[in-house]
């Protein structure tokens, strides 16, 4: 039986972790499927777009399965550690945007991955914290690391050190979260966004993911010049010149053919 679901329908590819009963809890086995997964969906030429979500309306990913870390000792988690950085980090290296749909609990590992997603969208129902340190442990899939950068290093500080949940609502007022909508919209908002991505180019929003992602830890002087040195190579595409002529032309650019 596979842990992970994957439907694809008009360039939009929905990826659900199926475990409900353990509230999408991710063990060795899910993660594995997971990153296969996302992969697979990068490497599609008919996906333009991810959704990751969890089944059920109560979990996004609750977090790593806490029964499985019990028995760890540091060699262990040091690789299950590493193992779900991998993940998070294919997630945020992906040159097709990635969205969380966030429809419940997003808690320790799950709001690690979906601070690695380029966009959340969460529910009204929607929780997110790291209580790592409630457990003795703390963030090990780069909460550490992301969170300080999407909502600042002193709420950052905050989060992580009390281990306290966030409801949806403040979650969208530090910058956590994109949107937030009753459940029942969390799906017709997610793929509203993500058709308003795909009217424009792959490799124009590849590129700028790539310039967001690098840029972070420059200079502002090399930022710079990585911003106008994939500005200047995108004049070579089909895409670019597509763009250009559509725009002069006064019709709708067809990047994705």
């Amino acid at each position: 039986m596979s842990f992970i679901i994957t439907e694809i329908n008009d360039q939009i590819a929905w990826v659900t972790i199926n475990r409900p009963e353990a509230l999408n809890a991710m063990n060795p086995i899910v993660i594995s499927e997971l990153q296969d997964a996302i992969e697979n969906c990068i490497n599609d030429s008919s996906v333009g777009v991810i959704i990751l979500t969890g089944s059920g309306e109560k979990s996004f990913i609750a977090g790593a399965d806490i029964k499985t870390m019990q028995s760890m000792g540091p060699d262990e988690a040091l690789s299950f550690g590493k193992v779900g950085q991998q993940l998070t980090v294919t997630i945020e290296n992906s040159p097709k945007p990635i969205i969380a749909a966030v429809n419940g609990f997003a808690l320790g590992g799950g709001c690690e991955i979906s601070l690695a997603c380029h966009i959340r969208v969460a529910s009204e129902t929607a929780k997110f914290g790291q209580p790592e340190v409630l457990l003795g442990i703390l963030p090990g899939w780069g909460g550490t690391q992301r969170l300080p950068r999407l909502v600042g290093t002193g709420i950052a500080n905050e989060i992580i050190t009390t281990g306290r949940m966030i409801d949806a609502q403040e979650a969208k007022e530090i910058g956590l979260a994109n949107h937030v909508v009753p459940l029942e919209d969390l799906k017709q908002k997610c793929e509203e966004v993500a058709n308003q991505i795909l009217k424009n180019g792959p490799n124009a929003i590849a590129k700028s993911l790539e310039c967001i992602r690098e840029g972070v830890g420059l200079t502002t002087k090399d930022g710079l010049d990585l911003e106008v040195k994939n500005f200047s190579s995108l004049f070579n595409s089909d895409e670019t010149k597509e763009g250009l002529s559509a725009f002069v032309e006064k019709r709708v650019p067809n990047f994705r053919k």
